[in-house]
């Protein structure tokens, strides 16, 4: 009972973190660059960090609890458990630096309407996306798949 109340939260956490990951990449992103001009565009994402990464913060705290509750009823976790810890452990550092560092310079930026520099604190932040994006389906695949293959 314990183990299913823990793995629900923690699927429910990856879900909305690289769901929300995936989607902004892949979809908001493409679709700002074609319809809106750099100030709109910028000051949307601003906007779309601020709600979205209060929800991974909260997704952060949920993977923790509940990834080192179910790895604590493990007598001996198996290795792809330890794979997925590690890599789960490094994207949150990357979220981390992420966070306190380009969005910080972003909201700066567009609050003080310097657009070419909110552009360039935006890149930083795609690119920091884009590879927790590769490591969350990398994750997702070995926490899935991986006592198949490992």
């Amino acid at each position: 009972m314990l183990m299913s109340i823990a793995l629900t939260f923690h699927i429910l956490a990856v879900i909305i973190w690289v769901g929300g990951m995936f989607f902004a990449h892949m979809a908001l992103r493409p679709a700002s660059i074609e319809t809106l001009e750099a100030p709109q565009r910028l000051t949307l994402w601003a906007g779309v960090f601020k709600r979205f990464f209060f929800w991974v913060w909260i997704s952060i705290i949920l993977l923790l609890v509940s990834g080192f509750w179910m790895f604590s009823l493990f007598p001996k976790p198996p290795i792809y458990i330890h794979i997925m810890t590690g890599v789960g452990t490094i994207m949150m550092l990357i979220f981390g630096h992420l966070y306190f560092s380009p969005y910080r310079k972003l909201k700066n930026f567009v609050a003080n309407q310097s657009w070419q520099e909110a552009a360039s604190a935006l890149g930083q932040i795609r690119t920091f996306v884009g590879i927790n994006l590769v490591l969350g389906i990398i994750t997702t695949i070995v926490a899935t798949a991986g006592k198949y293959f490992l």
